[in-house]
């Protein structure tokens, strides 16, 4: 789970970096307080790929997509990009669970045939 969820989480860096730089044209808003919130969110982004796996991680996880949703606000593509990440963050979750559940099998099933016990 923690490889497909930090993809994500690094193409969504990518993307409110360049969602900063579209919102930085617009008049209302100021360039530090845009690179301030992109900023920040790009370094959760990051941190949350250490902590994905962790207790939480996942909920934090949420809260970033449903942030990234409500940038569009600023950014209307945002709502589109927002909604493509928060599946491909489900689907992260939902097939990396899979896949670390027929590792755990596999890892148990070669474990109970290489023991010399199993005879």
């Amino acid at each position: 789970m923690r490889t497909l969820c930090s993809s994500t989480l690094i193409g969504e860096v990518f993307i409110i970096g360049f969602a900063g730089l579209v919102a930085m044209k617009d008049p209302d808003l100021s360039t530090s307080t845009v690179w301030l919130v992109s900023g920040i969110a790009m370094l959760l982004c990051v941190l949350l790929c250490g902590m994905v796996t962790r207790p939480g991680g996942v909920a934090l996880g949420w809260a970033l997509q449903l942030g990234l949703i409500a940038s569009g606000v600023f950014v209307p593509t945002m709502y589109f990009m927002g909604v493509i990440f928060a599946a491909l963050w489900w689907a992260s979750v939902h097939y990396g669970r899979k896949v670390d559940e027929a590792k755990a099998r596999f890892a148990a099933q070669a474990e109970s045939t290489s023991s010399p016990d199993a005879a």
